[in-house]
C-alpha cells in the first residue's frame, strides 16, 4: 500500500487505506458501553411481561425490595406520579382523509396494560446483576390476560384492541400517488401481473446488544448517559424535551464504541430513559446490558409487510402503472421513526429504476401485540425494491420476455428524472451497471451451467435485481412538510492545532462503517496533510456540535459535506494569513497539496506554518483576523442521493433435500465517487449477507394464539453462517452525485436492498414457480421443487 504520509502528492481519496479504528478493536482496546464502570456502580434488571396482552391489576414489590442487595424498585406508577411522559414518535403521518395518525402513549414502564411479551413492567436496581435478577423474580404481578392481536392481515378490526383508545388497531390509512391516473392506465392494459406476498419480520442482531449506563451528579444537577446508540443528539433531544422534561444542557449523551446497529440503535428506548430518571432517585450510576433473549423480545424489529401489487403493461412490455396495497405492522407501540418506514421511505421508491408513468400506493399501518417495528438496514427501501423487482421478473415471465430486456425497455435513461411518487433522480446510468453485471456474472454461459446441473439432477436458476435507493434524507423543509419532526442536516467542526494536526468533530456516528478512516481521508486530501494527522471525534453531545447521527447511508454525503464546508472555511482563512505572511493580496493566494502559494511565483508557505501563525500571532493581521484556526459548518442537503445497481444471483437446488446453494452472487453498484474502495466493498458484502439472510433463513414468528415469540433464540432464528454464502463478487460504475461536493451517494444499505429479490428471482426461476415466500427454508423449497407447495 502507498505510504501516504511520505507521498503527500497522492490523494488519499480513492485509496483503500486500512481502517485505523480496527487496531483497538482487534487488540481488545475498544470501549463499549458495558466496559464503562463508574464509581458506586449499580445494576438494573427489567421485569418483563410473560403475556402478549394483559391488564395489570396489581404489582407487589415488597418481597423483592427486602431481597439482598436491592437498592430500589420502580414501576409505571412511580413514573406516572413523577409525570414522566411517554416515548415520542418522530414522524407524523396523515391518513387519506386528512386525519393525523393515532399516537397512543408509549410508557417508559408499563401502565395499566402490557402489550407484548417482553414489555417492561418494573426496574430493579441492585448491587449486582445477579441480585437484581433474583429480586425481580420476587415481584408479584396480578395480570388479567386478554386476547392478543398477532396476525397482521386481520389485525384491523380484530375485535381486541391493543390500545383501548384505538379500537380498530389502525394507526393510519395512507395513500400516495395518482389513483385516477393508475385506474385509467389499468383500464387500457394489455396485461396485468399480480402478486401477493409477505416481507418477513426480522430481528436485528448486532454483535453488541443494547446497553446503557446512567449517572446523576448533584454538584451540577446533571445527567450523563453512556449508551449504545447511533445518534446521541437525537437521543438527548427526545429524552430530555419530550419525556423527562429536562433542559438539554443538563443531559450529556455519550455513545462510545458501538458494536453494530443496522438501524436498531437509532431509536429512543424505554430502558435507557428509565435508567436516566432512576439514577437521580438512587443517587448512584445504574448500568443495564441486554441479554440476547431480551434483545429478541424488545429490540425494534424490521420489515413485516403484507402486500398485494398489480403491474399494468402494454403488449410490448412497457410499464403503464403500478398499484400497491400494503398492511404494515407497527407492533405494540410507535417506535421513534416507525411511521415513516412503510410510507415516506417505501412508497416514494416504488418507481425503482423504471419510468412507470403512474403509481398509487395505499398503506394501512396497524398495531399488534408484538415488539415495535421500525427501521432496519434499508428501512422501507428493501421492501419497495423487493416489490418492484419481483413484479418486474414475474411480468417478464407472464409476457414470455427476457428479464433483462424488459428492464432495459423500461429503464430511466434521461436525467434528472422526476418519478411519479415524488423523487427526482439527479443522475445515473442504469444500463451501465446492468451491462457490467451481465459480463461479470457470465450470464451468456448460464445455459451451459444449467444443463450441466440438470445432468446431476440439480436445478439452476438466475435472478436479477436492479435497485435504486434514496439516501441522506433531505432537505429538512421538505421532510418537515412530509411529517418529520426533526431536522435532517449534519454538522462538522474542524479544529486545526498549532502544530498543523487536525481534530474533526462530526455529528455523524460510526458503529462499524469506518468513519474514523474515511472522514480522515477526505480532510487529509483537502488539506494536503497525512491521514495520520487527522483525528475524528464523534458520539459525545458534550464535545460535538448538534448532529443527527448515522442511518440511511447519510454519513459521507451529508456528514462528510458538512466537514468539507468547514475545511473550506479553514482554507479561506488560511489564505488570508498566508497573504499577510507572503506580502501578497488575498486574491493571489492559491492552496494546493498542503501549501499556500502566490499565483505565478515560487513564493509559498506550508499549511503547518499558517496554522502555527494563527496560534502564535506575532506576525499576524490582527486588525483583520481573529487568532486561531477553528471552523464549523452545518449542511442541509438539497436532495437525496440515489445509489443504484444491478445484483445477479445464481442458485442451485437439490430437489431431493430442498437445499439451495448460492453458487454465485454479483453486485455492480453505482455509489458515485468512492473514497475508500475497501470499506465500500466491506459494506456491500455485509449488506448482501443480511439480505440473503432474510431471503434464505431469517424470520421472526409469533404464536397467533398466545403471542409468544417462537423464534426467540439462535436455536430457532437462523442467521447465515459462512458456509451458507459464496464469496461475493462486487464491482462498480460511477455517476457522481451532482449536489454534494464529494459526488458521493451512500453504500451502507445497498447489499440488503438488492439481494433478497435477486435470490428469490433466481430460486423461482430454478423451480419454475411463480412465487416462494421468504425465508425460503429447506421445507418450503423442497415442497416447491416436488409440487407440494
Amino acid at each position: 500500500m502507498t505510504d501516504l504520509s511520505e507521498q503527500k502528492h497522492i490523494s488519499p481519496i480513492g485509496q483503500s487505506v486500512l481502517r485505523r479504528e480496527d487496531h483497538r478493536f482487534l487488540t481488545g482496546a475498544g470501549q463499549y458501553t458495558d466496559d464503562v464502570a463508574l464509581q458506586g456502580q449499580t445494576y438494573g434488571v427489567f421485569l418483563r411481561s410473560p403475556y402478549a396482552h394483559a391488564r395489570i391489576k396489581s404489582i407487589d414489590t415488597s418481597r423483592a425490595a427486602a431481597a439482598p442487595g436491592v437498592v430500589a424498585i420502580f414501576t409505571g406508577a412511580d413514573l406516572a406520579e413523577a409525570k414522566v411522559g411517554g416515548l415520542p414518535c418522530g414522524w407524523l403521518i396523515h391518513s387519506k382523509d386528512g386525519t393525523p395518525m393515532k399516537e397512543p402513549p408509549h410508557p417508559v414502564l408499563a401502565q395499566g396494560k402490557v402489550r407484548h411479551v417482553g414489555d417492561q413492567v418494573a426496574l430493579v436496581v441492585a448491587e449486582s446483576v445477579t441480585q437484581a435478577k433474583d429480586a425481580a423474580e420476587l415481584i408479584e404481578v396480578d395480570y388479567e390476560e386478554l386476547t392478543p392481536v398477532i396476525d397482521l392481515a386481520s389485525a384491523a378490526g380484530a375485535g381486541s384492541a391493543v390500545h383501548d383508545e384505538v379500537a380498530d388497531n389502525v394507526c393510519y390509512d395512507w395513500g400516495h400517488g395518482n389513483k385516477d391516473a393508475v385506474d385509467a392506465a389499468f383500464a387500457q392494459a394489455h396485461k396485468v401481473t399480480t402478486l401477493s406476498f409477505t416481507n418477513n419480520r426480522l430481528v436485528p442482531n448486532a454483535m453488541e446488544p443494547r446497553a446503557a449506563n446512567a449517572v446523576y451528579t448533584r454538584h451540577d444537577d446533571a445527567y450523563t448517559l453512556y449508551v449504545a446508540n447511533q445518534n446521541p443528539h437525537v437521543e438527548r433531544l427526545l429524552m430530555s424535551a419530550f419525556v423527562l422534561g429536562l433542559p438539554e444542557s443538563k443531559v450529556r449523551v455519550i455513545a462510545p464504541d458501538v458494536g453494530g446497529g443496522f438501524g436498531s440503535k437509532i431509536f429512543l428506548y424505554p430502558e435507557e430513559t428509565a435508567l436516566v430518571w432512576a439514577s437521580k432517585r438512587v443517587g448512584r450510576p445504574i448500568k443495564w446490558t441486554a441479554e440476547r433473549s431480551e434483545a429478541f423480545l424488545t429490540d425494534a424489529h424490521g420489515r413485516d409487510h403484507v402486500t398485494q401489487a398489480e403491474l399494468a403493461l402494454d403488449a410490448q412490455g412497457h410499464f403503464l402503472a403500478l398499484r400497491v396495497k400494503t398492511i404494515a405492522n407497527m407492533g405494540a407501540y410507535l417506535s421513534t421513526f416507525a411511521s415513516s418506514v412503510p410510507t415516506i421511505l417505501y412508497a416514494t421508491l416504488l418507481s425503482g429504476q423504471y419510468k412507470t408513468p403512474a403509481i398509487y400506493a395505499e398503506v394501512k399501518a396497524v398495531f399488534t401485540n408484538t415488539a415495535p417495528v421500525d427501521a432496519y438496514r434499508g428501512a422501507g427501501r428493501p421492501e419497495a425494491t423487493y416489490l418492484v423487482e419481483r413484479m418486474v421478473e414475474t411480468a417478464a415471465r407472464d409476457l414470455g420476455m427476457d428479464p433483462v430486456e424488459i428492464r432495459r425497455r423500461n429503464f430511466v435513461t434521461s436525467f434528472p428524472f422526476a418519478s411519479p411518487v415524488g423523487l427526482t433522480y439527479d443522475t445515473g446510468d442504469f444500463n451501465a451497471h446492468l451491462d457490467k453485471a451481465l459480463k461479470v456474472a457470465d450470464v451468456a454461459g448460464f445455459p451451459a451451467r444449467k444443463a450441466e446441473a440438470a445432468a446431476r439432477g440439480k436445478k439452476r436458476g438466475l435472478g436479477y435485481s436492479c435497485y435504486i435507493e434514496a439516501c441522506g434524507l433531505a432537505p429538512s423543509n421538505i421532510a418537515g412538510a412530509l411529517g418529520a419532526r426533526a431536522g435532517l442536516f449534519e454538522a462538522g467542526e474542524v479544529r486545526v492545532h498549532p502544530t498543523g494536526t487536525v481534530t474533526v468533530f462530526t455529528g455523524s456516528h460510526s458503529h462499524g462503517q469506518g468513519h474514523e478512516t474515511t472522514f480522515a481521508q477526505v480532510v487529509a486530501a483537502k488539506l494536503g496533510i497525512p491521514v495520520e494527522s487527522v483525528e475524528i471525534v464523534h458520539g459525545d453531545t458534550g464535545r460535538i456540535p448538534f448532529g443527527m447521527g448515522t442511518y440511511g447511508s447519510r454519513s459521507l454525503s451529508v456528514g462528510g459535506t458538512a466537514i468539507v464546508k468547514a475545511v473550506d472555511k479553514v482554507i479561506a482563512k488560511g489564505k488570508k494569513i498566508a497573504a499577510h505572511l507572503l506580502e501578497a493580496s488575498d486574491a493571489d493566494i492559491e492552496f494546493e497539496n498542503g501549501e499556500f502559494k502566490v499565483a505565478g511565483t515560487d513564493k509559498k508557505v506550508p499549511f503547518g506554518s499558517v496554522a502555527l501563525t494563527a496560534y502564535v500571532p506575532h506576525n499576524y493581521p490582527l486588525d483583520k483576523l481573529e487568532p486561531g484556526l477553528n471552523e464549523n459548518a452545518f449542511y442541509d442537503p438539497t436532495n437525496f442521493t440515489y445509489p443504484a445497481g444491478t445484483h445477479i444471483c445464481e442458485v442451485e437446488v437439490d430437489p431431493e433435500t430442498g437445499k439451495t446453494t448460492v453458487v454465485q452472487f454479483v453486485a455492480v453498484d453505482d455509489f458515485g465517487n468512492i473514497v475508500n474502495p475497501m470499506i465500500v466493498a466491506g459494506q456491500v458484502h455485509g449488506g448482501i449477507a443480511q439480505g440473503l439472510g432474510q431471503a434464505m433463513l431469517e424470520g421472526a414468528i409469533y404464536d397467533n394464539d398466545s403471542g409468544q415469540l417462537l423464534t426467540g433464540t439462535y436455536m430457532d432464528y437462523a442467521m447465515p453462517r459462512a458456509d451458507d454464502l459464496p464469496f461475493f463478487t462486487v464491482d462498480h460504475t460511477v455517476t457522481p452525485c451532482t449536489h454534494n461536493p464529494l459526488g458521493v451517494k451512500g453504500c451502507g444499505e445497498a447489499g440488503a436492498i438488492g439481494s433478497p429479490p435477486a435470490f428469490i428471482n433466481a430460486l423461482t426461476d430454478a423451480l419454475s414457480v411463480r412465487d416462494l415466500a421468504m425465508p425460503a427454508t429447506l421445507e418450503r423449497v423442497w415442497r416447491a421443487a416436488n409440487g407440494k407447495a
